[in-house]
């Protein structure tokens, strides 16, 4: 039986999310890899012990996740039932729709018949009677806006979201489906985008359309994949994301040519007394719109590095501009 830590709330910060209620821890934990049918269950219950020990009470999924999709959610389910079940009011759980999860033209993208089915099947799976927040998982180029935010508005009206948010929408799509689902009284509460250090779209208008709809942002890949880590530093080791391609979009050429500005970041981050990691982390959450940064972990040891970003997340000027240089390079 699982009896969490009573000192879990010490060191964890929380955001709030826009101009929401809630509040995220600052680090929060992705169920993208790692939790699937094809990974150890015992190291998932490991490492998502760990993480709630520490504070962080958002888990996040998807109904994709996995691989092979749903598994992840189905683990989360397990999980949730041996280990979580009496910590169920301290969690804020998400999971999204929008990307490929079952043959035929009603399996993926944005209409009303596929988000709603794939809401009732990820609840299933994990077992529960309402997710946190419920997300799009992305744009449809070719359902309506109005039809997607009404399904989403529909999943809380229904009890089966608490809030709903939107992932990897442009910053005129943001405006829009903000739009929509204000005058359906169901306010967007959550951006989730890609950032980091190697890829800084956000910063060309997401960030302040963020801002100005009262919005919160939780980013993904802050670590770029493994780039961001020490991982390559000395080339790319054998087994690595890098040399896959299920579901990872990294190769050989990205590393090689991100190396030397990896090398430089690497040095200014053990000046400042840290990893690259927990720098390129601190760097993602110094924006005052970015609530939380998501990270994923193979293993405790490595959700432990990724924690101690929390021991130092200020930057001085001076520093900020090394980095710019860097990144111009």
């Amino acid at each position: 039986m699982f009896i969490a830590s009573a000192d879990r709330y010490e060191t964890m910060k929380y955001n709030r999310t826009g101009r929401s209620g809630l509040k995220l821890p600052v680090i929060s934990l992705g169920w993208w890899y790692n939790f699937g049918g094809l990974d150890l269950l015992e190291n998932g219950r490991l490492i998502a012990r760990h993480a709630f020990d520490h504070g962080i009470t958002h888990f996040d999924l998807a109904n994709n996740y996995g691989p092979p999709p749903g598994s992840a959610e189905e683990t989360f389910g397990r999980l949730l039932r041996e280990d979580f079940a009496p910590y169920r009011d301290e969690l804020i759980i998400s999971t999204k729709a929008g990307y490929d999860m079952w043959p035929g033209p009603y399996g993926e993208w944005g209409s009303r018949k596929y988000m709603l089915a794939s809401l009732d099947q990820s609840l299933k799976r994990m077992g529960l009677e309402y997710v946190d927040i419920f997300y799009s998982h992305r744009p449809d180029p070719e359902t309506p806006l109005e039809e997607t935010m009404g399904a989403l508005a529909s999943a809380v009206r229904q009890g089966k979201a608490l809030y709903v948010g939107i992932s990897n929408y442009s910053p005129e799509q943001t405006r829009q489906a903000a739009r929509i689902l204000r005058e359906l009284s169901t306010p967007c509460l959550i951006h989730q985008a890609r950032y980091s250090l190697l890829d800084r779209w956000v910063e060309d208008g997401l960030l302040d359309t963020l801002e100005e709809e009262g919005i919160g942002a939780i980013v993904f890949s802050p670590l770029a994949q493994g780039q961001l880590t020490d991982r390559y530093l000395n080339g790319i080791p054998e087994g690595a994301r890098a040399t896959k391609t299920e579901r990872v979009w990294l190769t050989p050429k990205d590393v090689k040519q991100n190396l030397p500005k990896i090398r430089k970041l690497n040095k200014l981050a053990g000046q400042r007394g840290q990893s690259l990691a927990q720098m390129a982390i601190a760097w993602v959450l110094r924006k005052p719109q970015v609530t939380s940064a998501l990270v994923g972990a193979s293993s405790v040891k490595q959700l432990e590095t990724n924690l101690a970003a929390l021991n130092n997340l200020k930057f001085t000027q001076e520093e900020l501009k090394v980095i710019e240089d860097i990144l111009k390079e």
